[in-house]
């Protein structure tokens, strides 16, 4: 995954995070994220093409999201930024985008992988990734040594 789809991924959630679903306009987007403005108006209007965001022109134009938050799934945002998930060229679902394809004794194995890729992606949307997740520290690590032929912790 690219840099820019993360971030495209991050300005999402920006969207998502908004329950009044109000528009927004590329310098407060690029401002809340902390990104360049420049970076922000490339992502902003590639995942308008892609058809992921909505565009309104004027005064009080900006951009707001096509579709529900619940409604996008981090399949989608991943194939708008990057184009189909696949892990290798074979998984791709075009046939012919390899010579070995169709004798390879991985490819199966490959697509195998892909798909369960494909379907986590897809079993996470965006309104999930606009939740915070609380931090959990991580435990320390058991300072059990051994002194004297005894075990001390």
């Amino acid at each position: 995954m690219t840099r820019l789809t993360d971030y495209g991924i991050v300005l999402l959630t920006y969207f998502a995070r908004d329950t009044d679903r109000t528009m927004h306009n590329a310098r407060d987007i690029a401002r809340a994220a902390r990104l360049p403005l420049p970076t922000v108006n490339k992502i902003l209007k590639a995942l308008t093409r892609k058809g992921l965001l909505l565009s309104h022109r004027g005064v009080k134009g900006g951009y707001s999201l096509a579709r529900r938050p619940e409604e996008i799934s981090m399949a989608d945002i991943i194939t708008a930024t990057e184009g189909p998930v696949a892990i290798t060229q074979c998984t791709v679902s075009l046939p012919g985008n390899c010579a070995q394809e169709f004798s390879c004794p991985i490819h199966l194995n490959w697509q195998k992988i892909n798909d369960a890729i494909r379907q986590a992606l897809e079993s996470v949307n965006l309104s999930e990734m606009a939740r915070p997740v609380p931090f959990v520290p991580p435990k320390p690590a058991s300072t059990t040594r051994i002194q004297g032929g005894t075990r001390v912790s």
